[in-house]
Parts: structure tokens; C-alpha cells; sequence
């Protein structure tokens, strides 16, 4: 695809960008997109800043949206999806760590059929020791549920297509675990995903993210992950957990008194029905995602016609 191709044809492109106080950086990113795009939508979700967020975005030359109240990151970027005209959606972060640049190496993997396309930070550009090793940690253990080496989970950096895309918004949290949400998503349904290396620059401003408030939230999306995209990966260990405590249990209780265990007996009893919830879980998963994916695909056609 041409550079003049990628500078986004009329209704072809969206750039959304959630944006909650961003009024330092909001300006330049903005201008530098309609610079490099200049027929392609730049839309702006402000999430009710207090600031001059959206005066500044809309002076620069991007279409805002304004929530009422402040929702969250993930709220801002579904009200973008909702909102936008293009047929490709880009989400950026406002703040100015992503560089207009390294959209045309998200759209040519668009180009080449993927339905997502990841900008995938590489690891000396992700801001401190403990959100890198806390993000280390969620990209291997999405690897081990999706069989797939993810290099970057939680990137806000990505492009879409936008008829897919808006098939999972009811699956996205309004916080800032969106990114990891809409990946997996993709890639339990069977969607083509690319992850397209890029390097993040300093964010302008101070960062809205906690170590103590991110260390939590990291725990609660493994969580979520599991046992909304693998739910066997979560309930099988378990139940194999609590079968071999009941095992042992009957065998130090047998060796003593030669009878059986109750104990053992509801340990058994917890095991078999964590492994049925476990199996249930994943025949309601394999059925969402498989209907999933045939209505996206069935709307990609209409969109063809």
C-alpha cells in the first residue's frame, strides 16, 4: 500500500484518542495526525476533563465527543468505536508516548487481512522495573492460555477493524484493562492478530497509573482472562487440586483408622464438580465465540456487497 493510500482516504479511517486531562500533549498529537492523515477522522472521547482537554483538541482540528462524567479509559474507547465513521479504527494514547509514524505499520497489517494489529512495545521502552515485570508476566501467561507468544498484552496502541472490533465492546471493561480484553477477544474467536514492534516515547504529564492500584488490577485480569477465555486452564488444575488434597486425605486417614474419610469424601465430591462447572464453562465459551465470529464475518460480506 502507498504512503499517499495509507494518509486515509474519506470514511476509510478513525483515529480515536481517549483522553482525560491531556490538555499539554492533547494539542500536538492531534496536529500531527491531521498533518500526516489529512483525510482520516481524528476523533477525541474526552472523559470529562477538568482541563482544557477538549477546547484544545477540538482548536487542533479533531472531532470531540465528551462523556458526561468521567468512566474510565475503556468507556472513552468504546464511545470512540461507537462514534466513529471510519472502516479502520486506530486507538493512541492522548498523552503523546505513540508516535504518529508508526501508523502506517499498523494499517499495511490491516492491509495484508489481519482484523487487529498491535503495536507491541518493545521492553526497554516500557516506563519502570515493576510495571515491565508486571507486564512480563501477564504476556507469558496469556501465551500459555492462547498456545501463541503475545510480546504486548496491554498496548493502547492498535488498529482494527472496525465492524469486528465493535462485536466485543460488551466484553470491554470501562478501565484500563480494554487492551488486554479486546486481544484476547480477537484471539479466541479466531481472528487474525499481528503484533507490529514499536518503541514508546515519554508520555507528556503524570501518569494516571498506581503500582499498589496496578498490582491489583493486574491479578484481577489474569483472573478474567482465564476464566472468560480458557475457563479449563483455570477450573481443571483446581479440581485436580482438590482431588489429589482428598486423596491424601483419605490416605493418611485410612492408614490410621482403616475407614473412609468424609472429609475425603466431599474433597472428591468439590473436585468432580469444579471439573463439570470447568467443562460447561468451556462448551459456553467455544459456542459465544464461534457465534461471534460468524457474525463478524457475515458483516465483513454485507460490507463487501
Amino acid at each position: 500500500m502507498s504512503d499517499s493510500e495509507l494518509s486515509g482516504a474519506a470514511g476509510e479511517l478513525t483515529v480515536i484518542l481517549p483522553a482525560f486531562n491531556e490538555a499539554p500533549a492533547i494539542g500536538g498529537v492531534v496536529r500531527r495526525l491531521r498533518e500526516r492523515f489529512p483525510r482520516a477522522e481524528v476523533l477525541v472521547v474526552d472523559d470529562c476533563s477538568t482541563d482544557e482537554t477538549a477546547s484544545e483538541a477540538a482548536r487542533n482540528g479533531a472531532r470531540v465527543v465528551r462523556h458526561l462524567y468521567n468512566m474510565g479509559n475503556g468507556a472513552a474507547v468504546k464511545t470512540g468505536a461507537r462514534n466513529a465513521r471510519g472502516k479502520v479504527l486506530v486507538f493512541m494514547d492522548a498523552d503523546g508516548q505513540h508516535a504518529v509514524e508508526d501508523i502506517p505499520r499498523l494499517l499495511e497489517g490491516i492491509d495484508e487481512g489481519y482484523e487487529l494489529v498491535v503495536g507491541a512495545r518493545v521492553p526497554e521502552t516500557q516506563a519502570g522495573k515493576h510495571r515491565h515485570l508486571g507486564n512480563g508476566l501477564l504476556n507469558k501467561f496469556a501465551s500459555l492460555l492462547t498456545g501463541r507468544k503475545i510480546p504486548d498484552l496491554t498496548s493502547g496502541f492498535r488498529a482494527a477493524k472496525a465492524n469486528v472490533f465493535r462485536q466485543f465492546l460488551y466484553l470491554l471493561p470501562n478501565g484500563f484493562s480494554y487492551p488486554t480484553t479486546s486481544t484476547m477477544a480477537f484471539l479466541r474467536s479466531g481472528f487474525a492478530v499481528k503484533f507490529v514492534p514499536i518503541h514508546a516515547g515519554i508520555r507528556v504529564g503524570k501518569s494516571k497509573i498506581r503500582f499498589v492500584k496496578d498490582g491489583v488490577r493486574f491479578m484481577v485480569i489474569a483472573m478474567k482472562v482465564t476464566t472468560l477465555f480458557s475457563p479449563m486452564r483455570f477450573f481443571f488444575p483446581l479440581s485436580v487440586l482438590f482431588f489429589v488434597f482428598g486423596l491424601a486425605r483419605y490416605v493418611y486417614h485410612y492408614l490410621g483408622t482403616h475407614t473412609f474419610s468424609e472429609m475425603a469424601g466431599i474433597l472428591f465430591v468439590t473436585s468432580v464438580m469444579i471439573f463439570l462447572v470447568g467443562l460447561v464453562s468451556e462448551q459456553i465459551t467455544a459456542v459465544h465465540y464461534g457465534n461471534s465470529l460468524i457474525q463478524a464475518r457475515e458483516r465483513q460480506f454485507d460490507d463487501v456487497d
